[in-house]
């Protein structure tokens, strides 16, 4: 190597060095903005806990019958909270999951007629606030900045549980986060630093109580455990193949592929948001299903113009027992 080369080579490993400094130095920078934003949210959810009041249900007492209970259970996701569309915002969310819990009410009385049903699992299956910057454009189809999202969302989810929680004496939280409530584009922050996980602990600081238990964390999966009943909760976005339409079979593919012991713990359904279609799959052992969960939003222009279809807003209501560990009532809840 002539000295010309070498003199070249050296110069630029200098700049590669100093080019590697700066990314070192945006990186800090970058995860010191994160974890203030982080502390913040958490700083304001012990504040919210202490100065706002909390809004109190009536003490249900349990049933003293003799027969097996069963358990409803309420899949709340995808509730984009913050997108607007024509005939869809956070106000018509917020009058929605309201009719969500009159509607859980009723199907809990029609039930008691014959057996008790002493508790309720409410799944959070995640994208409870629609974001601000995960596709381009989206800035224009919001109602609400992230923040106003945020305690937004918190505030109907604890309204949920409140109204839970005057039909039955107990609500069990199993809360798994979304792809809309991401920081950002893909990779710019870890994944779970999330709003939704956010939103779930503002609530989680002002409903947990001894009527009031909550699961969640930075995870792609909860295992929800009932009784003898056992379930995978994903948000979603975890199977890939999308070709416009619910990939129907690629969910089957790869909640069966979970199944073999990839994701351990003995359980039998799958619970799933994020296509925003009603949709159940048997899964290949014959002992469980899918339920992939309808979502509350309305006049998705996205979907009407890629997926070349639209949903009516509804929510996922099924029964199952805790001591035989299955599904006994399926329901899908119309919100429109």
């Amino acid at each position: 190597m002539s000295l010309d080369e070498l003199a070249a080579a050296s110069a630029q490993i200098e700049e590669l060095q100093r080019a590697n400094v700066r990314l070192q130095r945006q990186l800090i920078q970058a995860k010191a903005k994160t974890a203030a934003l982080v502390d913040a949210v958490e700083l304001a959810a012990r504040d919210a806990a202490v100065t706002v009041g909390r809004p109190t249900a009536p003490r249900v007492r349990p049933s003293r019958s003799k027969k097996s209970s069963e358990t409803v259970i309420v899949h709340a996701s995808d509730w984009q909270c913050g997108k607007h569309t024509e005939s869809f915002n956070s106000e018509v969310l917020a009058q929605r999951i309201s009719l969500l819990a009159d509607k859980v009410a009723t199907l809990v009385e029609i039930q008691r007629s014959d057996h008790p049903v002493d508790d309720a699992v409410l799944i959070l299956g995640g994208d409870m606030v629609e974001g601000v910057s995960i596709f381009p454009g989206q800035a224009w189809e919001i109602d609400s900045t992230l923040y106003d999202q945020l305690f937004t969302c918190a505030r109907i989810t604890e309204q949920l549980i409140v109204d839970l929680l005057s039909i039955v004496p107990r609500v069990q939280v199993v809360a798994e986060y979304g792809n809309h409530g991401r920081l950002g584009r893909k990779g710019d922050h870890p994944g779970s630093d999330n709003i939704d996980l956010m939103c779930y602990r503002i609530v989680a600081e002002r409903t947990q109580s001894d009527r009031v238990t909550w699961q969640y964390g930075p995870g792609w999966y909860q295992l929800l455990e009932h009784g003898n009943y056992r379930a995978l909760v994903v948000h979603g976005d975890e199977v890939k193949s999308f070709g416009g339409q619910t990939p129907a079979f690629g969910i089957a593919r790869k909640c069966n592929a979970w199944a073999t012991g990839v994701v351990p713990g003995g359980w039998t359904d799958v619970w799933m948001g994020h296509w925003h279609q009603p949709l159940v799959i048997p899964m290949a052992h014959g002992q469980g299903r899918i339920f992939v969960n309808p979502s509350p939003e309305s006049d998705n222009t996205y979907a009407k113009e890629f997926v070349a279809a639209t949903g009516t807003p509804g929510q996922r209501v099924n029964f199952v027992s805790p001591q035989r560990g299955r599904v006994t009532a399926e329901y899908v809840v119309w919100l429109d």
